[in-house]
């Protein structure tokens, strides 16, 4: 069985809160996008693991796809299998990729063998995996708040618009960038501004780890604005960093202009 597990994009991030479980509390909106890995499944005699594509230097033990299917073996019997990971989407970029994989990776065994785990059982387990996996259970435009995992479907129309997306060979960690910022109430409410035309979104739409972030790798607010001199109606930073995107009415080109950086562009389909 062979999938493309996507990649998203947060469209604006506030940090309103530190739990007492040691996570934060966020408001954002997650919008999946077309940048995609490819991931194979099939029944082995053995199990086995191969990753290939970008080098991400990562534990098979620590690898989320694995840890996946050990997941779901500790409940169900499940026979060895053979899985391919071809990675295209970067790591350190903000745009949850692994969980993606690792979500995609839940889905692809249930459907295989017969698990009949309903979504809200397959959320369940994502959420074991990671804070943003549940939301790629589903897969759609959702308002997200909780550590990650409280989602509601959000109506959003960008379809026929063009995105956008830039990783510079700059990784921020998760971790990282959590302690760069001091959780604080939000002003306006991400829902409501969305609901604004894109045009107005550059002035109140806004990803708290921005600026301290920028503050130490500032290549990568040259890059935003770089976008917008290019023409793009909105741009940010997704997540925790560091791929940054902008939104377009229309295909760019832009030549060699982030020519030492891994670059994505298609339409936005996913609405």
């Amino acid at each position: 069985m062979l999938v493309f597990p996507n990649c998203k994009i947060n469209l604006g991030l506030h940090i309103t809160s530190k739990r007492p479980d040691g996570f934060h509390s966020i408001e954002s909106v997650f919008l999946p996008v077309g940048w995609t890995d490819m991931l194979e499944i099939v029944p082995a005699k053995e199990n086995q693991f191969i990753m290939d594509g970008l080098n991400i230097a990562c534990p098979l033990e620590e690898n989320l796809c694995y840890k996946a299917y050990q997941l779901l073996k500790s409940d169900f019997d499940l026979p060895p299998i053979s899985m391919y990971l071809y990675k295209k989407i970067p790591n350190g970029a903000g745009l949850g990729g692994g969980s993606a994989d690792a979500a995609f990776t839940l889905k692809m065994l249930n459907t295989m063998f017969s698990l009949g785990l309903a979504i809200e059982n397959l959320k369940r387990y994502a959420e074991k995996l990671g804070s943003d996996c549940a939301f790629f259970i589903t897969n759609s435009p959702s308002l997200v708040s909780g550590r990650g995992e409280i989602l509601e479907p959000y109506s959003l129309n960008l379809q026929g618009y063009e995105i956008v997306i830039i990783k510079a060979p700059i990784s921020v960690s998760t971790a990282e960038a959590y302690k760069m910022v001091t959780p604080k109430a939000a002003e306006y409410a991400i829902a409501e501004i969305l609901k604004q035309d894109i045009s107005a979104w550059r002035d109140s739409l806004k990803n708290d780890f921005e600026e301290p972030i920028f503050e130490k790798y500032p290549e990568l607010a040259q890059m935003k604005n770089l976008l917008y001199a290019k023409g793009a109606l909105y741009a940010a930073m997704s997540g925790s960093g560091s791929a940054i995107y902008g939104i377009f009415r229309e295909r760019i080109d832009f030549g060699q202009t982030f020519k030492d950086c891994l670059v994505w562009q298609g339409a936005i389909k996913f609405t």
